[in-house]
């Protein structure tokens, strides 16, 4: 690996160096009212990248994981019922989160490189007529197979069946990146982390509560301690946390932030579908496929790629970072083996998008697959050029 090249796994992410030298910060007094003038723009800023009025906000030191264990644990009682899809590795770690919290888990089986079925929820909640489902489970981008997922569908499933099921919504690998609604798609809690679109390291949770969502946390029996967004709620009023706070963290969220809306949300979505668009061409003019198996569930923030039957997609990685110097994405789970995975999410533009096409080209060609040296590069330069 180098530290001069890009990386283009999926998470953490290219980290800009104004980001960086935000964290990298001196030590201030973290119950002092300085610390509140980082603590609060991090919340509202969150909320408007979440488009949400009224979310209540909390960042917790820990990462994407920790953010689901908080909405669980804040929400649910010990066998509570859960409706769920696994359509991938990180739906898979949610589903057996739930099981380890002694939650009664209902799994609709995906196949990888799907999007979850609106269909088959909805049918699932029109059944439920004793609303027995406490809350339903969904993954916005599932990061293991480069797939997106009809959020504002699933809501209309619920909405269909007027089902008063508390609706989750794993956002990691999605916002900040892609378009997220959400007010607009009745979402109650939604999860992201601090290492993908936000460009930080990785050690920040942050999760938005709908009002629905807090009222359940009055009712929900599931223990939980460093979790709990009632003793966060209470140091957020003094300008604090429970405990000693990520500083140098929030204060590097509070550029991100920032740098976000200096750029446009809009814009931000924009760029991501225009380089994942690119990325997608060049897997076309390689004669390879996606895993995600139509269009419509194309995630614009990570792309998993097929390599043919008997080739290791590991070996693909592997090279690149020891020839190369370059990281990108291994399979997980099910497609481990049989994918590689070019993240293209965070702190990215064009033209190092194109470096690491190039990379993986090379890489390809050093393996013995069936690829033109440039053509994937071609393709995305006739995309991305301004010409075009």
């Amino acid at each position: 690996m180098s530290f001069q090249n890009p990386v283009f796994i999926p998470g953490p992410t290219n980290m800009p160096e104004a980001i960086r030298q935000a964290c990298y910060m001196p030590t201030i007094d973290h119950r002092s009212p300085l610390f509140g003038k980082i603590l609060h723009p991090c919340l509202d800023g969150v909320r408007r990248v979440l488009k949400s009025e009224s979310a209540h906000i909390f960042i917790f030191p820990s990462t994407g994981t920790g953010g689901w264990e908080t909405t669980l644990t804040n929400t649910l009682s010990a066998g509570d019922k859960v409706l769920v899809a696994r359509n991938g590795m990180f739906s898979h770690r949610w589903i057996d989160m739930c099981q380890r919290h002694g939650l009664d888990v209902q799994v609709v089986e995906t196949p990888w490189g799907n999007g979850l079925s609106v269909n088959e929820y909805e049918a699932i909640l029109k059944a439920d007529t004793g609303h027995t489902i406490k809350a339903v489970l969904a993954t916005h981008n599932e990061t293991a197979t480069g797939v997106k997922s009809d959020i504002g569908g699933v809501r209309k499933a619920l909405d269909a069946a007027a089902h008063p099921a508390l609706f989750f919504v794993d956002g990691v690998s999605s916002i900040g990146s892609m378009d997220f609604r959400m007010d607009a798609w009745g979402v109650d809690v939604a999860v992201t982390g601090s290492q993908k679109g936000f460009m930080l390291p990785a050690g920040l949770a942050i999760v938005g509560f709908s009002a629905k969502a807090r009222a359940a946390v009055e009712t929900a029996t599931l223990p939980r301690t460093f979790f709990d967004i009632r003793d966060m709620e209470k140091g957020y009023a003094a300008n604090a946390f429970p405990y000693t706070p990520p500083v140098g963290l929030m204060n590097g969220l509070k550029l991100a932030l920032e740098m976000i809306e200096a750029e446009g949300l809009e814009n931000v979505f924009k760029r991501h579908t225009r380089i994942a668009t690119g990325v997608r061409l060049a897997v076309d003019a390689w004669g390879l496929e996606l895993c995600a198996t139509s269009p419509d569930v194309y995630s614009d923030s990570v792309s998993a790629i097929k390599t043919p039957e008997g080739f290791n997609a590991t070996d693909v990685v592997t090279v690149a970072a020891e020839k190369y110097g370059m990281a990108f994405g291994v399979g997980l789970g099910e497609v481990a083996g049989k994918v590689f995975r070019i993240g293209h999410l965070g702190s990215l533009t064009d033209a190092m998008m194109l470096s690491g096409l190039a990379t993986v080209e090379m890489v390809m060609v050093d393996l013995g697959l069936d690829i033109k040296l440039g053509s994937g590069v071609a393709a995305a330069q006739e995309f991305y050029r301004h010409g075009s």
